[in-house]
Formats: C-alpha cells, structure tokens, sequence
C-alpha cells in the first residue's frame, strides 16, 4: 500500500479509536465512578467530535504519522503508550480538572480508566495495522525503493546478503550507481543507472527513498562528499556498511533483527515537536518583535536614506532551505552599486560601508528586517547563514558537506555568526561552516535559546564583527 493511503488510514483509525475510547470513559465515569444516569447531551458529543483532535495533534508533535510504513512494534508501543501518557494529563487538566467532585479519588480513578481505555484499544489497532505491514516487507511484496551506490565486490556482497535473507527487510532495489566508471559487477542483478557524479539526477527520477553506499565507513573522504550531496534530500534514507569500530563506539543503529549489518546516517537530531514548537516561536517572536520594533525601523530607515543615495532596504538573492531562492530583507550598509565588479565580501576596513553602515552592522541592527522573512517561512530566528549561489558554489567545491546546511531554514542568527561573525573570504566562510555544521548535527530548542541569549550579548556589546 501506498505511503500516503497507509497514513490516511492511520489517521482514520486513530480518530475513531479515540472516539469510542472518550465515549466510553464518559459513559464509565458517569456510571461507574460518579453513580449517575448516563445522558447523551450536547457535551457528549462535542467531546466524541472534539477530543480525537486533541489525541491527533499529540500524535502529529510525536512525528507518529511522518512515515508508517517504517513503524515496528516496539516503536509504536512506545510512541502510543507516551503520547497516551501525554494526551491523558492534557485532557485531564483541560476537561476534567474543573469538574465539581465528591472526592479526589475520583480524579485518580478518572485518570487511569481515560490512560488505559486509549492504550489498550489504540495499541490493539495499531499493532494489527504495524504486523500486516511488517507481514507486507517480510514476504517482500512491500518495500522501499533502494539505489545502491558501488559496483564492486562490496556491492555485490551486500546486495547478495540482503537478497539471501530469509526475510525481506524492506529493500525493494531499483537500480545501482558506479563509482569508478568501471566497477559494473552487478549489471546481471540491477540496472545500471549512471556514475555516482549524477546521483542526484538519479535520485530524482527513480523517486528513490532509500540510499545503499557499498563503501567502507573508514573511506572517509568518499563517504562524506556522497553523503553531502544526498543528505540535502531530507525524506531518503542513507545507510553505510559497518566496520568494528562503529560497532564498539555505538554507532550502529539497529531496527530489525533480520537486517544486515548497515549503519543509518541520521544528521538531524531534532525531534518533530521540537520542529513545530520552533515555527510557532519564530512566528509568535516575529511578530513581537516587528511592533516593538517599529519605531526602530523607523529611525533606522530615516538614519540610512539620509546617509547616503539609494534604497533603505536592501534586496538580495539567497539559498534557502532545500535550494531553494528567496529575497533577503536588510537595511542597506553599502553605498549604492558596491558589488559592479561582481560578487564581494565585505571586510572590516570595507570603504563599501557607509558609517551608519558600519554601526549598524556592530549591533546586527541592519539583520532587523529579516524578522518579515521569517514570518513568510524563507527563514528562521536561528539557523545556519543564507548565502549566495555563487558562495555554495565556490565553498562545495571544496568542503562538500556545505551543502547540508541548506537542510534546515537559515537564519537571522547562528551558531557560526555568534562565534565567528561575518566572513571576509572564503577561508573564513569554511571556518563559519564548522560552526554552523555542529548546529545543525545538534539542534535543539534548547540550543536556539543559547544562540539567542549570545546574539542579544552582542547587540547590546556592539562587539559583532
């Protein structure tokens, strides 16, 4: 079955679980704890409507539904029984804490009827659903469609471990993809696709959602510039042979006790609550911040028109998240028709910067107006420097893994402009990425908050480079 037919039927199942579990602590808790008549009013049935809403946003924040098809029983055993926990208190602190009670006992017995009644019936739901699946990958008649990247004996040795399993373990291959240009030992197996310098072309057009690399984990250099390049497609998953070393250090990320032994390349740590959680921040902080701030715009705006010809604000092409080009909003810094000759950094000596220019920069008062790019969703309030196509361009060639930071939405602030500042070449760039890439392998909202705090430092220091 299909990804997004897997997930409706999730979704359905899930709501109306809900409503038979809410219907029947209702009818319970009447009954049984309260001594009541049970009556079907409007109440009733706003809750029958209202409550698996409430259970179904839970289970969103949880990432349950991002893609069911990869779910195993002792996942969703754990993410029903957590988001049960969670989804009871909400329920109990929002419905039910107000109600008028004989005793407090009847809230202890309100709470556990409500917990177990969702778990059980869920949980029963969910692993019937999750065994037919797992039934589907086994028989090998579901399964994700899987590039394998190498044509040598290490491919051929994967391959054939894979497909001589007992079980299938979900890897439906499509194809492979040479290294060398030479190495095509598994053309009597696969079709031949290309040579790993159009991966990404490839990738694209068989719709791959899952990447084999037939290379050695302790072939550092080559792993890191195709994982680079794959990583920036966010919904495939990369897996790398194993070595001992990886074993022993804890690396290996093991889902199925069939599988071979493959390593899963994880780069983001971010929990999908945590992701949503961070959009409503950047949008509610945003918006606080452009009505405080409006009388600052207003100087600020007043201060560069009479500074020097040419616009207030500033417009520039930018990458953002997954390659895509936006217009960043700042307040013009540089007299008019500094980049004639072409694309420029900006140094510390700049005679490009006018004076009020320069202070603006100092206090990072001329990013302010980037606040409206992160109310349009181009950026966030923290996230790894936007830059210019001709930059990507210039710095992949040298350090590949720059590309990996067009994952995530960029931000006003980051992890490399707070310890390193603006970049004057690109040297100094590839320094910043070091920087922004420990961001982006450890984000968090606790991280943000960090960042935020450093960067408020520096505005009110005037230290910023």
């Amino acid at each position: 079955m299909q990804k997004n037919r897997l997930t409706f039927l999730f979704v359905v199942l899930d709501l109306i679980t809900a409503s038979i579990a809410w219907g029947t602590f209702y009818y319970l808790r009447k009954t049984y704890i309260e001594q009541e008549e049970f009556q079907s009013n409007p109440t009733f049935f706003i809750g029958i409507i209202v409550v698996p809403l409430i259970w179904l946003a839970v289970f969103f924040m949880q990432g349950t539904y991002h893609d069911v098809r990869r779910l195993y029983r002792l996942k969703v055993l754990g993410l029903t029984f957590f988001g049960s926990l969670i989804g009871t208190f909400v329920l109990f602190f929002g419905l039910l804490l107000d109600d008028e009670i004989t005793g407090y006992q009847i809230y202890y017995q309100s709470l556990i009827i409500l917990f177990l009644l969702y778990f059980v019936l869920v949980t029963t739901v969910r692993l019937f659903i999750t065994n037919w699946i797992v039934a589907q990958i086994h028989q090998r008649k579901s399964g994700f469609k899987t590039l394998l990247v190498g044509g040598s004996e290490k491919a051929v040795s994967i391959y054939n471990e894979i497909q001589q399993l007992e079980k299938g373990i979900g890897n439906d291959f499509i194809g492979f993809v040479n290294l060398n240009g030479i190495d095509k030992l598994l053309e009597n197996e696969l079709p031949y696709l290309g040579h790993a310098d159009n991966i990404e072309e490839i990738m694209q057009e068989c719709n791959a959602e899952e990447v084999i690399i037939a290379l050695e984990s302790t072939e550092h250099e080559r792993l890191s510039s195709i994982i680079s390049r794959l990583d920036t497609k966010s919904n495939v998953s990369i897996k790398i042979l194993s070595d001992m070393y990886d074993i022993l250090s804890g690396s290996v990320k093991m889902t199925n006790i069939y599988g071979a032994l493959l390593m899963e390349v994880n780069t983001d740590t971010m929990p999908i609550w945590q992701k949503l959680t961070k959009r409503f921040l950047d949008i509610l902080l945003s918006l606080q911040a452009i009505i405080v701030l409006l009388p600052v715009y207003i100087v600020i705006g007043i201060l560069v028109k009479i500074s020097s010809k040419g616009p207030v604000l500033f417009l520039q092409d930018r990458v953002g998240v997954n390659g895509k080009t936006f217009k960043i909003i700042k307040f013009r810094t540089m007299y008019l028709d500094s980049e004639k000759n072409g694309p420029q950094l900006s140094s510390e000596n700049d005679p490009r910067i006018t004076p009020i220019g320069r202070f603006l920069r100092k206090v990072r008062l001329d990013e302010i107006p980037q606040f409206f790019n992160v109310l349009f969703g181009e950026m966030s309030l923290v996230g790894p420097r936007p830059e210019r196509q001709f930059y990507i361009d210039k710095i992949s060639a040298i350090e590949p893994q720059f590309r990996q930071l067009t994952k995530v939405r960029p931000g006003i602030t980051s992890w490399g402009q707070v310890k390193f500042g603006y970049a004057e070449n690109v040297e100094q760039m590839l320094q910043r990425m070091k920087f922004d890439l420990l961001y982006l392998k450890n984000r968090s909202l606790a991280l943000d908050f960090k960042i935020m705090l450093y960067t408020v430092r520096i505005v009110f220091k005037g230290t910023g480079k």
